[in-house]
C-alpha cells in the first residue's frame, strides 16, 4: 500500500471540478453560451484535461460575483 504524500494526504482541499454543462446549468446559462464565453473571453475560468473541459465551483462562484450591476450601463465595481 503506498504510503501518503502531499498529493494523498488529504491536507489540499478539493477543486470541486464541473463539466461544461455541469457549470452552464449551475450559472442558469446554457451549456453553447458558456461555450461562445470560452471563445470569445470574458467568461470564467475554466481548466483543460486533456480536451475535456472543467470548471471549479470557486471560479464559477467568483465569476459570478464579478457580473453585479446597479443598472443597464453601470456595473457594481470595488463594492464588498
Amino acid at each position: 500500500m503506498a504510503e501518503p504524500n502531499e498529493e494523498t494526504s488529504g491536507t489540499e482541499p478539493s477543486l470541486d471540478l464541473m463539466t461544461a454543462v455541469e457549470a452552464a446549468e449551475f450559472l442558469h446559462l446554457s451549456p453553447i453560451t458558456l461555450s461562445h464565453y470560452r471563445y470569445q473571453g470574458g467568461g470564467p475560468v475554466y481548466r483543460k484535461h486533456g480536451w475535456r473541459v472543467y470548471y471549479a465551483k470557486a471560479d464559477l462562484i467568483a465569476w459570478s460575483e464579478r457580473q453585479k450591476w446597479a443598472s443597464t450601463s453601470k456595473p457594481l465595481r470595488g463594492q464588498a
